[in-house]
């Protein structure tokens, strides 16, 4: 069995309880596997390095909350949808900045799924479903987590959490 870790903004409970009524119609699966967030570091850009050092790297820039305003649904990949962030690109590229480390990294575009492509179509629910979600959503986001998936089919779970102070 493989094991993925990846760093994830988690849309605070309170504020996605809308959101999360949504990805159990249109998703299940991918439902019951993660909460709502926006994933900030891939796999491949964490490698090996540990939790101290991703929180020392926190640590030294200093960094802060950030909000991230987001648009409609879209679809994307047959029956994927999606919400692409549309306020706040660049507060979180600079968090991936200081997350990695580096300053030469790929850009990757902010956004949270609403569901996933390569699980199945649920027998009810499509894109209408998510059109009655707000026209502009915007969170702010105030903690990192440092999340692992053993195999495909287990929930991720959260290995570590790190607050983004407030200065």
């Amino acid at each position: 069995m493989f094991t993925r870790r990846q760093l994830s903004l988690y849309v605070p409970r309170a504020e996605g309880a809308l959101l999360e009524a949504v990805r159990r119609v249109l998703d299940p699966v991918q439902a019951g596997l993660i909460p709502a967030h926006v994933t900030l570091c891939r796999e491949d850009e964490l490698g090996q390095v540990s939790a101290m050092e991703i929180e020392a790297r926190l640590r030294m820039a200093a960094v802060k909350p950030i909000t991230l305003g987001f648009g409609r649904p879209v679809s994307f990949e047959g029956h994927g949808v999606l919400l692409r962030c549309v306020a706040g690109e660049q507060a979180f590229h600079q968090l991936r900045i200081d997350a990695q480390g580096a300053t030469a990294i790929r850009r990757h575009g902010p956004h949270i799924t609403l569901a996933h492509p390569r699980n199945p179509r649920p027998a009810k629910g499509s894109l209408v479903d998510a059109m009655g979600l707000p026209e502009n959503l915007s969170f702010t986001l105030a903690s990192i987590f440092l999340i692992e998936q053993v195999g495909a089919t287990l929930p991720w779970r959260v290995l570590r959490e790190f607050a983004l102070t407030r200065q």
